[in-house]
């Protein structure tokens, strides 16, 4: 029975999952770890993501009972923005600085003061953060200036995969958006700005991959890695896209619905036909795994918020969900503003957490009803600031990740946003956004059309409850513009 493999090589681990090619049905599922990492400083070596993808398909496969020459197309989804450097043989000249790695902070500064953000949000569709790639070699140029002149070519995490299976240096429009130096909307490199905040003196068009479109062939499992895993030289790989854009496909989420992702980071994102400029910053006006784009937000701190509640209160995760949804929900309850190891959106690098309104009388199950909405009236604000960027988010919410499988993630959710809270049978998006890219390649279709096909049902819905909110909002935001951080400012 031919099948096909979706990879989602994300922050924490390398999960892969073997699906029926016709039906879509999930056959097997395999996971590997990849190295702890924790910011300021967050790296991994190249090598432990083909590690675990290799043993993440192999205990894919032995799940579903298939052999990997069934498999007749493969796609690879990837954490995105990691600044991957390869000399001229193909080797790692460092381990890879990820999209949570701070250090960069101080570059990405001095590019939003140099040019502004209306000029980045114009020509890119994103204001630079430390995570863009561009602000990495920024750093690197003016912290490891001898390894930046032996770097032949500069990749991003499924790119590299891709190239294991591959040979080819190639990327999608997805990933490349993500990078700094990419205007999605013109479908060319800004190699310009790579000579302005790098260095003029490398030659940027050689060294950058070819940016493939979503249906694109990026090749075959031609190479000897490839075959070693026991892949058929003719199986077909696709162009493979970033984690948050594969898992939009993964979900089969349309124009006009939301998605909240809550998991290493937390996302807000929801598809656009047009591309989306945010002179403000909060906007990541990304390309999409479909052809149109993605504008999302994204924030540092998600469900680590409530890892680090549950520990300090020393209980588990179902004790915490039970003690947020039985807080007394006053107007004069505590609020978090839960930058924890500094913040993406807003850009607050050298930020920390900040428990505000407490008194004598704060409960246990108020310091966790707050963990709760620390992590997602942040994210709420994103879903505003999409809105008001002239996109439509009046459909159905979704909610998936980790988070999504607690009750009090979704029922608060629920409660603030005042709308029913949906989750899909979906329990890896990224990897199944991957799958429905490789069913589509090989079906020779678009992946709108695959996506649809295979879109999974809704399994559960939350309600909202009688919520008081409003001024627990206000005071949230009053507590985070104190931090330093006002969405509106040189806008």
């Amino acid at each position: 029975m031919a099948v096909v493999a979706g990879v989602d090589s994300s922050t924490q681990s390398c999960k892969v999952e073997i699906r029926d090619v016709e039906s879509g049905e999930l056959l097997g599922e395999g996971q590997a770890p990849h190295p702890v990492t924790t910011p300021p400083v967050s790296e991994q070596p190249v090598d432990a993501w083909w590690t675990a993808f290799g043993e993440a398909f192999q205990r894919a496969l032995t799940a579903a009972n298939r052999k990997p020459s069934e498999v007749v197309s493969i796609s690879v989804a990837a954490q995105c923005h990691g600044m991957v450097l390869l000399d001229d043989h193909g080797r790692s000249l460092r381990a890879v600085k990820l999209w949570n790695d701070t250090t960069s902070s101080p570059q990405a500064a001095r590019m939003v003061e140099s040019l502004g953000k209306a000029y980045w949000a114009k020509n890119i569709g994103s204001v630079p953060t430390a995570a863009f790639t561009i602000t990495k070699l920024a750093w690197l140029a003016q912290n490891e200036p001898e390894v930046l002149k032996h770097v032949s070519n500069i990749l991003l995490p499924h790119d590299y995969l891709t190239y294991r299976l591959t040979g080819r240096l190639v990327t999608d429009r997805s990933e490349a958006s993500g990078t700094g130096y990419y205007a999605a909307h013109e479908g060319r490199w800004r190699t310009d700005l790579l000579d302005h905040f790098v260095d003029s003196e490398m030659p940027w068009e050689e060294m950058l991959p070819e940016v493939l479109e979503p249906s694109d062939l990026a090749g075959f499992a031609t190479t000897r890695e490839a075959a070693s895993l026991g892949l058929s030289p003719n199986t077909l790989v696709g162009a493979g896209a970033g984690d948050q854009h594969a898992g939009a496909v993964g979900m089969g989420l349309k124009p006009g619905e939301v998605l909240y992702s809550l998991g290493t980071s937390g996302v807000v994102m929801t598809p656009s036909l047009g591309s989306v400029h945010d002179s403000a910053g909060w906007i990541d006006g990304v390309a999409d795994a479909t052809g149109g784009y993605l504008p999302l937000v994204c924030t540092l701190n998600s469900a680590k918020v409530t890892d680090f509640t549950a520990r300090i209160l020393n209980v588990n995760h179902d004790e915490l969900s039970r003690l947020a949804l039985e807080a007394n929900v006053s107007e004069n309850r505590p609020v978090f503003t839960a930058f924890l190891e500094g913040e993406r959106t807003p850009d607050l690098p050298y930020a920390s957490g900040v428990l505000g309104g407490i008194r004598t009388t704060t409960s246990r199950e108020d310091v966790a009803l707050a963990a709760y909405e620390g992590v997602l009236l942040g994210l709420v604000r994103g879903q505003q600031a999409i809105e008001a960027s002239g996109v439509s988010t009046s459909d159905s919410v979704f909610v998936t990740g980790g988070g999504a499988r607690s009750l009090a993630y979704r029922q608060v959710l629920a409660d603030i946003l005042d709308s029913p809270v949906h989750v899909r049978d979906v329990s890896e998006a990224t990897a199944r956004g991957a799958a429905t890219q490789a069913a589509a390649i090989f079906h020779q279709v678009s992946i709108t059309d695959m996506r649809d096909q295979w879109q999974p049902k809704i399994v559960n819905t939350t309600v909202p409850r009688q919520y008081e909110g409003s001024e627990v909002f206000e005071r949230y935001l009053e507590l985070a513009r104190f931090l330093g951080d006002d969405p509106w400012e040189n806008k």
